[in-house]
């Protein structure tokens, strides 16, 4: 984006240099890349003119530049003579965007160009060099010497398209005070063409017709800024389209009116329906395109480009005028297919003001009767501007919370009022409505990024309050929480993209891929179903470059399916190779099933579980392989990865993995707190059960466990198979009395715990 100082102060009164204001716009968010004078042609006189040898229309013209000695020019033009006064072009001025150099002509050095009206952008004649009156003062420059401002803009600011925008923040930054500018009024009766919007990416289009128009140039000023940011002045009909573009960031189009046949169309085109742009290029263009048409066919790609038929020409005696808005995702994708980047196709495909196709259109007609003459014979408005029903709610004390500083409610209250927002104020919250024009502005996060940049970061950080990171402050993140445990444990947490590939989906699990309609790359073709495809690409590229032992996890959205809702926010961990590195003080061993099972125990702050250890899914070893269960509810699986995976994604270290389908299953944050020693010592006593084969032993005692509260404990300590299918587990528990106990206490427990295995297990007690 380029603007020159002139052109700011049309909208903001300051005495500030233009260092000062670039300063405070890179302060405020409008990182400035350059202030520069552009070097300008200057007038000279010819004081010599002699024929180039060997050349017919070729002279070597030495030139009163006003510098001192002459300044030897090789010049072809016709009417280069001794005493005529011309404009100069020396090495560095920039014309008709190519930079001027000395260099040899046909072996004779030349330093400098002199210029013709169309290379100075002040008409198409180049018939010869321009002729300068008598009275010019040599070396003077022919051309305004204007500063020109050139900055980047990130796609979230479109507001700083448009000068206005810019001057809106300056003002608002103190820079300043804003000066708006009324648009004339639109005349009530209807062009007598009309409009039909026949999609709904076109919420409003307007049109205004001028007839009798004598094309002419632009006035000076508008020539001369649109010259010093790169464009060269056409005539006044196109330069007042462009100049709107920049003043305000309306994008705006120019129509022959007598080229046009019947009414105006925005309608989405026919698939492989054909179109050429002003430019003389065919286009094939589909059904996701937005288009401008009449009754002959395309007028204009809609946002991008206008078309070949129905272009301004210098013979243009009536024209229409375009004002619209258009969805900025379809012009951004209508943009990309064809291959083009316009000044129109760059602001709308980041969102334009829609409040602006009316005076814009105003705008653009006064500066074009005022040049070229003409009737305004009428305005058709279809449709109307779009509205977005934007409320943030938001207290003062936000930003405090979010910065690190306290900065006065009244001071938050006059930086957004400066900006453009609307503040409802009830009881200590704030309603607030962003300005239209301020697309980027939805939460309350980006209401502090906007005072903050205003009241200054300078200041922020010289008095912020750098609040340490407490683990155990309490918040409500409980993925944070389930972060800082794995993390504790010696993980390391990786984050991948949230697109997955659908072979290896189909590796992994049985469940249904989410295919992602416009993929980045070819092997990210879903959303992702889980997180495991991403950590095991992480093993296998590690393993590749000689890292194979590995302690991952992550923690992150997977998608069940296209529509809202589908989503949850899933965990899973990976350890590979070794658990330690090779010591003299003791052997290293490799990782197994049991180290993530115990990662995923660790995570259950003591709440208690069976293990099932049937029905393996694709991804784990038939036979390395548990479920973590609480009643009929899957907590966590846990297993060792399948050598048919492993296989098919080249890895060969041994991998272990535990996943979480949903960190809710987790439960919420427990804080360890001191528990003093107990009063009573514990209390153990044994069982053995026959049961069938088939049942784990992991059913019985977490049976056991579940038979008393004060039973803390159970472990495993003989099991035996039987004859007929049978075989005999025999367990301890450990109770923790809360009181003295007596017989008959221990007894009621004992009893307890027989019933619950021998009804939910289908076990006897065994008496010998």
């Amino acid at each position: 984006m380029k603007w020159t100082y002139d052109w700011l102060k049309d909208y903001l009164k300051t005495d500030a240099t233009a260092d000062a204001i670039a300063d405070t716009l890179t302060r405020t968010g409008l990182e400035i890349d350059d202030v520069f004078a552009p070097v300008t042609p200057i007038a000279a006189q010819i004081i010599e003119c002699e024929p180039l040898p060997g050349s017919d229309h070729l002279h070597i013209l030495q030139v009163n530049d006003g510098r001192g000695a002459p300044r030897q020019v090789v010049c072809g033009a016709p009417n280069a003579r001794v005493g005529l006064i011309s404009a100069l072009a020396l090495p560095g001025c920039v014309i008709d965007g190519h930079e001027i150099q000395s260099g040899k002509l046909r072996g004779v050095m030349s330093n400098g160009m002199m210029c013709s009206e169309k290379e100075l952008g002040i008409s198409d004649n180049h018939d010869g060099i321009i002729e300068l009156p008598a009275d010019t003062v040599i070396g003077a420059p022919v051309m305004s010497t204007e500063t020109v401002f050139e900055a980047g803009i990130t796609p979230n600011r479109p507001d700083y398209l448009a000068v206005r925008g810019i001057a809106q923040d300056l003002a608002a930054a103190g820079i300043g005070e804003y000066t708006s500018h009324d648009a004339p009024a639109l005349p009530e009766c209807p062009a007598s063409r009309g409009v039909n919007i026949l999609t709904e990416k076109c919420p409003v289009y307007r049109l205004m017709e001028i007839r009798g128009i004598k094309m002419a140039a632009s006035n000076d000023v508008i020539a001369r800024r649109l010259r010093a940011i790169g464009i060269n002045p056409k005539n006044a009909p196109i330069d007042a389209t462009n100049y709107v573009c920049f003043d305000m960031g309306q994008p705006m189009h120019c129509f022959d009116a007598d080229e046009i046949v019947g009414d105006i169309t925005v309608r989405m085109a026919t698939e492989s329906e054909e179109f050429t742009d002003l430019f003389g290029t065919a286009h094939k263009l589909t059904t996701a395109d937005i288009v401008i048409a009449d009754d002959a066919g395309i007028l204009a790609l809609a946002g991008v480009v206008g078309g070949a038929r129905g272009m301004t020409t210098d013979a243009t005696k009536n024209i229409l005028l375009e004002s619209a808005y258009f969805d900025p995702v379809s012009v951004r994708k209508s943009a990309k297919r064809a291959g083009i980047s316009t000044d129109a196709s760059y602001r709308y495909e980041r969102g334009i003001d829609p409040t602006l196709t009316g005076p814009a259109l105003a705008t653009a007609a006064r500066i074009i009767t005022s040049v070229c003459g003409g009737d305004i014979v009428g305005a058709t408005t279809s449709g109307k501007n779009p509205v977005r029903d934007i409320k943030i709610k938001y207290t003062p004390d936000m930003f405090a919370r979010k910065m690190g500083i306290d900065v006065p409610a009244d001071t938050q209250m006059n930086i957004l009022k400066s900006l453009g927002y609307d503040i409802a104020v009830r009881g200590g919250a704030w309603a607030l409505t962003p300005p239209v024009r301020r697309v980027d502005i939805e939460i309350p996060e980006t209401v502090i990024a906007d005072i903050a940049r205003i009241y200054g970061y300078d200041k922020i950080a010289a008095t912020a309050t750098h609040r340490p990171c407490n683990p155990v402050a309490p918040h409500a993140d409980h993925a944070l929480d389930i972060k800082r445990a794995l993390a504790a444990r010696g993980l390391n947490e990786c984050r991948s993209y949230a697109f997955g590939n659908s072979k290896t989906e189909e590796l992994l699990t049985d469940h249904r891929s989410v295919p992602v309609a416009n993929p980045i790359v070819s092997d990210l073709d879903t959303a992702r179903g889980d997180l495991l495809g991403g950590l095991l690409m992480a093993v296998s590229n590690n393993e590749k470059r000689g890292y194979p032992d590995l302690n991952l996890f992550e923690v992150g959205t997977v998608f069940d399916g296209d529509i809202p809702g589908a989503q949850r926010t899933a965990m899973t961990l990976v350890r590979t190779g070794m658990t330690g590195p090779r010591h003299w003080a003791g052997r290293t061993r490799g990782v197994d099933i049991y180290d993530v099972k115990a990662d995923i125990v660790s995570l259950l702050a003591g709440q208690r579980f069976t293990v099932a250890t049937d029905n393996a899914p694709r991804w784990a070893h038939p036979y390395r392989y548990g479920r973590i269960m609480q009643g009929k509810k899957v907590i966590a699986e846990f297993g060792e990865l399948s050598p048919i995976v492993a296989r098919a994604l080249r890895i060969k270290t041994r991998v272990c993995v535990a996943i979480v389908d949903d960190i809710n299953n987790i439960p919420a944050r427990h804080i360890a707190k001191y528990t003093p020693a107990a009063e009573f010592p514990p209390i153990t006593r044994d069982f053995a059960f026959i049961t069938d084969s088939a049942t784990p032993a992991a059913n019985i005692v977490g049976t056991a466990m579940s038979a008393s509260r004060l039973i803390t404990d159970a472990v495993v300590f003989d099991a035996f198979d039987l004859s007929q299918n049978e075989k005999s587990i025999a367990f301890t528990i450990t109770i923790c009395p809360d009181k003295n106990m007596t017989d008959a206490d221990l007894m009621e427990i004992q009893n307890a715990v027989i019933s619950a295995v021998e009804k939910k297990c289908g076990a006897k007690i065994r008496d010998k």
